[in-house]
């Protein structure tokens, strides 16, 4: 499969991926769509993959950082006809190493892509890292 990465953020399919993290994502059904907007506009950077040949979104991951030291990496996904084609890698690639971030400290959460991210890096936290919970049931 032919695909391209770009960090354009007026190339995302806002619709596609909109579906997919609020039908398919067990991360993401959370949001309203005015927060998911918000996020989009409001993010450090985003990239998406598309394929080469219509342009049609194939994944998307997004960042929020303080743009000098540290960033948050989020939303990660590749569509199901775009996976185990190193569309998802290429995503984390672009992001994480080859864009203004590269030597910052990167943090994510995942349930389920651990060997993707160990392969750029990422480890479970030491005993310095501590974390408050998104609440159970926010307001």
């Amino acid at each position: 499969m032919e695909f391209e990465v770009d960090d354009s953020r007026d190339r995302v399919d806002r619709d596609a991926v909109w579906d997919f993290l609020t039908t398919q994502a067990y991360w993401g059904k959370w949001r309203t769509r005015e927060q998911f907007e918000r996020q989009i506009d409001q993010a450090w950077r985003v990239v998406g993959a598309y394929r080469k040949s219509d342009g049609g979104q194939l994944g998307f991951a997004r960042a929020f950082s303080d743009g000098v030291g540290s960033a948050y990496l989020a939303d990660v996904f590749v569509l199901p006809e775009g996976r185990g084609h190193g569309v998802g890698k290429a995503l984390v690639r672009v992001m994480v190493e080859e864009g203004p971030g590269r030597d910052f400290r990167w943090m994510l959460h995942t349930n389920d892509a651990h060997g993707l991210y160990r392969s750029f890096g990422f480890a479970e936290p030491d005993a310095t890292y501590m974390e408050r919970p998104r609440p159970e049931n926010p307001t």
